[in-house]
């Protein structure tokens, strides 16, 4: 039985004081809070120059001054009543609200727990007013408005119990400082803690405010971003998949300009980066989404972080398209050299579609690309199924995976000329300069190969220096992405195999076939149970030609078993075809010629999301001649 004294009071009003102080356990949770509410009205009261000054982590003391339009004196009593705000008046502008805050809570909820004096002044005012205890008195001071927080919960001690330690509060507070000024690069910000400066921003463009808060790491590798679609649009920078993090402390989102944590948006931008970042990796980004404001709901969480959308679908769509775009259109290193994409003059016009312009229903081969002249350009195979078919060569590959040319034939393609003419391998090559040898140029950002190393990476020289390339993860992206673009457009060339492999199949596997056929075509696979424990495989998809069919067979068995059809086609889709590429990629110890690393390196340039395989490792990584110098000591 409860015999709590409380449960028999009569129903009584609450005093206007109590009602501030649980409003403000929603409100001000902690220092950080303070700081959010007070900037954002800041930026409403149109600031271009705050500064914000913290003591003990802001525990004892938030003094943010702006240099805003300030509040008229007569209206300074009401500024720290509770629900009284400037920015809204009716429902239909609640609807339609496009300021930052809005409530009219935020500065009573804060007096209520602290020590508050504001000072503020208006351009046609002859001196600032203050208010302090409720009590407006002349003051001085600058056009703009100054809110001292002293003693945050001095008179809640309990709550001032769950703060943490001075350090903690006061990232917290440096935190919401950043977020609040990477969305406003049109504002000078000025941070200091305990009387020494921390952070200083100036107005500036938000590539240079960007670079300066989330540092050179992100700067080097990021993908500007500005799409539009009817009322919606996305602008900002995501950060290549080499610039991931191991946290997910380098994500900003903004809608009309608010910070916000969205699991639609997250989602979306998640989705993006699916298949070219590694699992227990986190994008970095800045994005901002503008829209009409009625479309979104910002009146949902007490401190504004979360929204609602009117057509959440829509714009779930939308954002992670734009992404994607971006993502799919560039080349990068792991030390975040942006090559970016391939130029109008590189030979080669990459489509926008992203598929291959040589490919015609047969799987790629490296030397097929070399139908058109570079300048690098001769015969040579390797002898091996798929790779160099169109060629003959004329030199004995090497058994260690070493360089596959003699050294005569491999030195008259950069043998200088101070002439010019033409090399051993039938390409015409420029007189040498006399100033500086002749480097390949940015239309072929990844170079030209030099040799092989251990028969698993390809070692090529560009305008920058030293280009290394895992080709197995190269080659995996590319056919990785060749799959995708015909399974998108229903076009999966298939390959007849001229006599059916037959394996053995247990009865779950017969019926896995005879029951999900249609997904199985889509795939490009055509499967037939030929007794009750022999399955045949009649075709396979033309790009995979040259794997195990009966591999190939058993994987897509599986995952369709495991999952159903229709999921394997659409939620693991992208699962099954990297495992798809992964076993027609070139492997491991395999020699290739100099054309064929070469077409290898064109490819690359003209595939979407090339500069990393399909499990979010990077494909290749530039040595410039900086770093090469260094590491000589040369110079110094």
């Amino acid at each position: 039985m409860n015999s709590n004294p409380a449960t028999h009071r009569p129903i009584l009003a609450l005093p206007d004081n109590l009602i501030s102080q649980i409003a403000a356990g929603e409100v001000v949770e902690r220092p950080s809070a303070v700081v959010k509410e007070v900037l954002e009205n800041a930026l409403d009261a149109g600031a271009s120059n705050v500064v914000i000054r913290l003591e003990e982590g802001g525990v004892k003391r938030i003094a943010i001054t702006d240099n805003g339009r300030g509040i008229p004196p007569d209206q300074l009593t009401l500024a720290v009543a509770r629900h009284a705000t400037s920015k809204i008046a009716s429902l239909d502008e609640l609807e339609h609200v496009a300021t930052l805050g809005f409530r009219g809570e935020a500065l009573a909820s804060i007096a209520s727990v602290s020590l508050l004096t504001l000072t503020t002044r208006t351009a046609d005012a002859p001196h600032a007013w203050q208010i302090e205890n409720g009590k407006v008195s002349p003051a001085s001071g600058a056009q703009g408005t100054t809110v001292d927080v002293q003693d945050l919960y001095y008179n809640t001690p309990a709550r001032r119990k769950f703060l943490k330690s001075e350090q903690t509060e006061f990232g917290h507070c440096a935190e919401i400082v950043r977020r609040i000024a990477l969305a406003r690069p049109d504002v000078s910000f000025s941070l200091s803690h305990n009387g020494k400066a921390v952070d200083h921003w100036n107005v500036s463009a938000i590539d240079k405010r960007s670079a300066q808060i989330l540092g050179e790491a992100f700067s080097n590798a990021r993908l500007s971003l500005d799409e539009s679609a009817g009322p919606l649009r996305i602008h900002g920078f995501v950060g290549l998949p080499t610039a991931s993090k191991a946290r997910a402390d380098a994500q900003f989102f903004y809608v009309n300009g608010r910070f916000v944590r969205d699991k639609l948006l997250t989602h979306a931008v998640r989705a993006a980066y699916q298949d070219v970042l590694h699992g227990d990796r986190y994008p970095s980004y800045v994005l901002g989404l503008d829209l009409d404001p009625a479309l979104v709901d910002v009146n949902v969480h007490p401190s504004k972080i979360e929204v609602r959308f009117r057509d959440s679908r829509s714009v779930h769509q939308f954002v992670f398209h734009a992404v994607s775009r971006a993502l799919a259109q560039t080349s990068a290193t792991a030390f975040g050299t942006v090559p970016g994409p391939m130029s109008a003059g590189s030979g080669v016009a990459a489509p926008a579609s992203g598929s291959m312009p040589w490919i015609s229903g047969e799987q790629t081969t490296f030397a097929a690309q070399f139908a058109n002249p570079s300048p690098y350009a001769g015969g040579g195979s390797t002898g091996g199924s798929g790779y160099g078919n169109a060629y003959q060569n004329p030199y004995r590959p090497q058994p260690n995976g070493g360089v596959t040319q003699s050294m005569e034939s491999y030195g008259a393609f950069f043998r200088p000329n101070v002439n010019g003419g033409v090399n051993e391998a039938g390409a015409s090559y420029a007189p040498a300069n006399p100033v500086a040898n002749s480097l390949p140029d940015d239309d072929y950002p990844l170079g030209f190969a030099l040799a092989q190393l251990h028969g698993v990476y390809v070692l090529a020289q560009n305008s920058k220096g030293l280009v290394l390339v895992d080709m197995h993860a190269a080659h995996e992206r590319i056919l990785y992405e060749q799959l995708k673009n015909a399974l998108d457009e229903n076009s999966m060339p298939v390959q007849p195999m001229l006599i059916p492999i037959t394996f053995f199949a247990d009865a779950v596997e017969v019926g896995t076939v005879e029951e999900h056929q249609d997904t199985l075509k889509a795939l490009g696979f055509d499967m037939a149970a030929i007794s009750p424990t022999t399955l045949a495989v009649r075709a396979v998809p033309a790009l995979l030609k040259n794997a195990d069919a009966q591999s190939l067979a058993r994987d897509v068995l599986r995952e369709v078993r495991e999952f159903g059809g229709s999921r394997v086609l659409i939620d693991r889709r992208n699962e099954l075809l990297g495992t798809l590429a992964c076993h027609t990629a070139v492997r491991a110890n395999r020699s290739l010629t100099v054309p064929e690393m070469n077409a290898l390196l064109r490819q690359m340039e003209h595939t979407e999301r090339s500069d990393q395989c399909n499990h979010g490792r990077p494909t290749w990584v530039q040595l410039g001649l900086n770093d090469l110098d260094k590491m000589f000591l040369r110079g110094q």
